[in-house]
């Protein structure tokens, strides 16, 4: 499997999958400005999924990073975490547990506009950001934190597979 392939998700729901589908197809500068909004309008009730399970002192220097970097280089490392990109923060980002990397998104949101490239003035959502936020406004949370938490899953870097299913070796695991 390559690096930069999209692994398969451990989302149950079908819906959410569905959903969770049609954001993968969104393009990479959507995705950025989905993730912008979701956090713009629905913030105050989505926090870092399970707090305690992250560890902010291997999340919150890759955030810090990214707030040393001038605009145009947050934007560019950004897309590339996105991308799933052979670049520095995006490596350092794949390698990172699923809820150290929602914490990193959660970080860089509540610092959008401040500390972290804002959207464009007088950007406009496309038709595909908007009917997504509107979908996700409309699930239930645990789906909604779901979703996100899979979006961050998905991003970011990595030479890490996993290893070959029972179905695809025929074999169970020993010890």
């Amino acid at each position: 499997m390559a690096a930069s392939t999209i692994s398969t998700t451990q989302i149950t729901n079908q819906s959410t999958q569905q959903l969770f589908e049609r954001y993968n197809a969104l393009s990479v500068d959507d995705k950025l400005a989905l993730l912008y909004y979701v956090y713009e309008d629905m913030g105050d009730s989505i926090t870092p999924a399970a707090p305690s399970a992250a560890d902010p002192d291997l999340a919150r220097p890759l955030a810090e990073e990214l707030f040393a970097l001038s605009k145009d280089d947050q934007l560019e490392a950004m897309r590339a975490i996105v991308a799933r990109k052979d670049a520095p923060l995006s490596k350092r980002y794949g390698g990172l547990s699923p809820n150290n990397q929602l914490l990193v998104w959660y970080v860089w949101a509540e610092a959008m506009g401040d500390r972290v490239v804002d959207l464009p003035k007088g950007y406009k959502a496309s038709a595909d950001v908007k009917t997504m936020l509107s979908l996700i406004e409309g699930i239930e949370f645990q789906e909604q934190i779901t979703l996100l938490r899979e979006a961050a899953t998905q991003m970011g870097y990595s030479q890490v597979s996993n290893p070959p299913s029972q179905a695809e070796t025929g074999k169970t695991n020993s010890l």
